[in-house]
């Protein structure tokens, strides 16, 4: 199934370059091995490929609001400094700039290109960012779970193309052309046929050169997303899947062959110039990135990576102990990386280095800003307007008003103030008798994909929330569920965002007024919660006593590790939880009296 991308654009970039090049010696490197020339010059026996990739793009094509469109940059002084990036019109530009005078450069991404999208991408089912990822010149990506949000029937319609099977096409007279990049996925295969979904690989060739691309998801998608998404669908060990697929194209020839990895993990800072190979105490990088990065075969030459929305390029060496490249470009377009994959035309190979080989004036890979200063891609602008025309009658409509930022997914703390506003909204919407009669309400934090802004991103005015930016908060609209569950079941759960599958990265539940508890992270497992404070409404949680809980159908289905969670009997369906949040925030804020931030005090956390 080895195969170029569909598109040879990369061949005409080359051609391109190579007119440009100053000097016969650099034409020369641009040859395949063997070519006779005029004069004495023999080919070099190596050439540098410029490998471009990012990750976790989530449909973000207009800059990002708030703290979600900025990265933290750790000043010579040691000080950290936000700053705004990100948005496809800065994206294309950085890309475009990077690629002048590389003859040879590929640009890959790290999955998550969709999924949990704002309004302009996720009302067309992300149609506009796979034409956005066209025009960018995106050569190869790996699926991540996100790209199973809506189920593998989608996603095929997304790599061939096609209207929508129940909303049909958006444009008169056009119809969705499909991705011409190939969506990879190798360790996802079908119950019933046992075969990759997608391709399980690429070859990028060009002038006697080829590298060969693996793309595999987190074998734990099941369990981040809705049972329908994956139904039918398998999903295999991301090493042992890998390290066949090196097999295979080793065989075929193909020496070089980088992996994209939809898993990823946590640098000790969270600044994208970080040093990840620093080797001070605490440093480094955690997360299971580290285990996958050291059981793949040597074979594969180096490691895109992703869904943590972390930025990091770190050194961790293959099994046979040489140093191979790590790379995640943070999220929503606000990084990308530029690493250099020196080809030896001899062996097929990658000449493998650190990220600063010793001696070398450069590093071998970095993460670059995609920074707003930069023109704007003018593509892209067309393109953001086009949509945005189809969108704004829905987009624009005021759902309520704030008096400040109310912070989500730019909240690092436990508590969110968002997550109690969600919270607060599902329980209000589900407490009456005959909408399920829910006492508490559990959101999980994954779900909050942005913050509520009180700066206009539009022409609605400051304070004003949209229907667009309540969207992009919730872009699930998954629909609510009420639930019996006792109250040994509730400790549980609360038990589960802190041990088992969480325990190394605890998952805490966003919960609805009431309901209040200590975290005491001093501790270690189930341990971190004190279940003697466990209280909804002042009065002690009672094992014995079954409690009316609302939730969304991901949780409900015991998705992010919450099997407790999953346990419920006697489900009512509500409506979604866009539209409670949306009736919350109509009900309890106008233009004279918008909403302030909830209090974040249901949680005590010992840390």
């Amino acid at each position: 199934m080895s195969a170029t991308p569909q598109k040879n654009r990369a061949s005409r970039r080359v051609l391109a370059a190579a007119a440009g090049l100053a000097t016969v010696g650099a034409l020369v490197a641009a040859m395949p091995a063997g070519a006779q020339e005029q004069g004495h010059h023999t080919p070099a026996r190596t050439v540098d490929v410029q490998l471009l990739s990012f990750n976790d793009l989530h449909g973000n094509l207009e800059p990002p609001a708030g703290s979600a469109g900025t990265v933290t940059e750790t000043q010579p002084d040691g000080t950290a400094k936000a700053i705004p990036a990100g948005g496809v019109e800065y994206l294309a530009s950085s890309l475009r700039t990077a690629r002048k005078g590389h003859p040879y450069s590929i640009t890959a991404a790290g999955g998550d290109m969709v999924g949990a999208s704002p309004l302009l991408s996720g009302l067309f089912h992300d149609e506009p960012t796979i034409e956005a990822l066209n025009k960018i010149d995106l050569d190869v990506t790996t699926v991540g779970n996100h790209e199973f949000d809506e189920g593998a029937t989608e996603l095929a319609r997304l790599q061939n193309g096609g209207c929508h099977q129940v909303e049909g096409c958006y444009e008169k007279d056009k119809k969705f052309e499909g991705a011409d990049f190939p969506y990879l996925a190798a360790n996802v295969t079908s119950e019933k046929t046992g075969a990759p979904i997608l391709k399980p690989y690429t070859v990028w060739k060009k002038n006697g050169v080829k590298i060969g691309f693996i793309g595999v998801t987190l074998e734990g998608t099941p369990n981040i997303v809705t049972a329908n998404g994956v139904k039918g669908l398998k999903f295999h060990d991301e090493i042992e899947t890998i390290n066949k697929y090196a097999k295979k194209l080793d065989r075929q020839g193909v020496k070089s062959i980088v992996a994209l990895i939809h898993e990823g993990g946590a640098p000790a800072s969270t600044a994208y110039n970080y040093d990840c190979d620093s080797s001070g105490a605490g440093d480094g990088i955690s997360g299971p990135i580290t285990d996958i990065a050291k059981g793949i075969t040597p074979k594969v030459d180096a490691l895109v990576t992703g869904h943590t929305h972390q930025a990091y390029v770190c050194t961790i060496p293959d099994p046979a102990g040489n140093p191979r490249m790590v790379t995640s470009a943070s999220s929503f377009g606000k990084l990308y990386t530029d690493t250099t994959l020196t080809y030896d035309r001899r062996t097929k190979d990658i000449v493998r280095t650190s990220v600063k080989s010793a001696g070398a004036s450069n590093p071998k890979a970095a993460n670059h800003i995609v920074s707003r200063d930069q023109p704007k891609a003018t593509d892209m602008t067309a393109l953001i307007a086009r949509w945005n025309a189809l969108a704004a009658p829905i987009a624009n409509k005021p759902q309520g008003y704030i008096t400040s930022d109310i912070n989500g997914r730019g909240s690092t703390a436990p508590e969110k103030p968002l997550g109690n506003l969600i919270a607060d909204a599902q329980l209000e919407g589900l407490a009456p008798a005959d909408k399920g009669g829910a006492v508490v309400a559990f959101m999980n934090p994954g779900g909050i994909r942005a913050d509520l802004v009180h700066k206009a991103t539009g022409s609605e005015g400051d304070g004003v929330v949209t229907y667009g930016e309540s969207f992009t908060v919730q872009p699930f609209t998954n629909m609510m569920n009420v639930v019996d569950l006792t109250g040994a079941q509730l400790i549980s759960a609360l038990q589960q965002q802190v041990s088992g599958s969480n325990e190394a990265s605890p998952k805490i539940l966003q919960v609805s007024k009431g309901l209040t508890y200590t975290l005491d992270m001093t501790k270690a497992g189930a341990a971190r919660v004190a279940t003697d404070t466990i209280k909804l409404n002042g009065a002690a949680i009672d094992p014995a006593k079954t409690y009316r809980v609302a939730m969304n159908e991901f949780l409900a289905g015991g998705g992010d590790g919450f099997a407790a969670l999953g346990q419920g009997t006697n489900k009512l369906v509500g409506p979604s939880d866009l539209d409670l949040f949306n009736a919350y925030l109509a009900a309890h804020s106008t233009a004279a009296a918008p909403l302030a931030p909830p209090a974040t005090d249901r949680i005590t956390v010992i840390k």
